[in-house]
């Protein structure tokens, strides 16, 4: 057991190196890992990751919205959701490298696919869940069901709507590791091309992949809380305050 504990550590810490220094690749005749090589690996891992989530929210929220407004296409919704969990993505990009060919172009393609589900979800569902009092209140005003959706079913649901937009760009920037498949260098390419970078390649590559999902999580958490309405997060608060009372009275934990 120490033993494996011990080699564990040594293989953490060789792709710790990997990350930091260049070294000869197991082939030898090229420098591999480093900086140089992994900025430039990260910035396009980041670029077709951001590209098919940027095509994604201007597909799934318009839709989304208009869908929850009208109150109908639930099941289409939860199909679609369901369909993108199941489909290979894998399978995607071999579809669209026989009709496409290779490149940015396909690789994109193929982590909107990915991204379109939990937006699109999300963003019914966040509308569907705003108080029907308020538009109500909107439409007795005289609000047109444009204003409605966009002066506030949409900042009402805007928490819901990027809780979609983080899980999918968590999936997608997990998932971008494949790029190389269809000739797009990102980080997943030490982790395909493991006979030239090693096992601390691999590893290495993939802890910066990790690192990077979590960064990315992180960041649009914080967007989420900054733009969602001062109003929902004291209803938020007030609501888990009720919680946790209730849960003491019961002589519980609350969750």
């Amino acid at each position: 057991m120490n033993g494996l504990v011990l080699a564990f550590l040594g293989d953490f810490g060789d792709a710790i190196d990997f990350i930091f220094h260049k070294r000869e690749s197991t082939l030898g005749n090229i420098q591999i890992g480093g900086p140089d090589e992994l900025l430039h690996l990260a910035w396009t891992h980041l670029l077709v990751s951001g590209a098919g989530i940027a095509v994604a929210c201007v597909i799934s929220i318009p839709i989304g919205l208009w869908l929850g407004h009208i109150g109908r296409g639930e099941f289409a919704a939860i199909t679609v959701s369901n369909i993108g969990r199941a489909i290979p993505t894998l399978a995607l990009l071999a579809f669209f490298i026989a009709y496409i060919g290779l490149g940015f172009k396909n690789v994109a393609l193929v982590l909107t696919l990915l991204a379109i589900p939990p937006i699109l979800t999300n963003t019914y569902v966040g509308v569907r869940q705003v108080d029907r009092d308020s538009v109500d209140a909107a439409r007795g005003q005289g609000m047109t069901a444009t204003q409605i959706v966009t002066r506030v079913e949409l900042p009402l649901a805007i928490s819901s709507i990027f809780a979609g937009i983080r899980i999918s760009a968590v999936n997608v920037v997990a998932t971008a590791t494949i790029a190389p498949l269809a000739n797009v260098k990102t980080l997943g390419y030490p982790i395909i091309n493991g006979n030239v970078y090693g096992d601390a390649g691999r590893l290495g590559a993939a802890i910066l992949v990790a690192l990077l999902a979590l960064l990315v999580g992180l960041i649009l958490t914080m967007v989420q809380r900054a733009v969602t309405p001062a109003g929902l997060k004291v209803q938020g608060g007030a609501q888990r305050r009720s919680k946790f009372s209730i849960s003491r009275r019961l002589g519980g934990q609350p969750t």
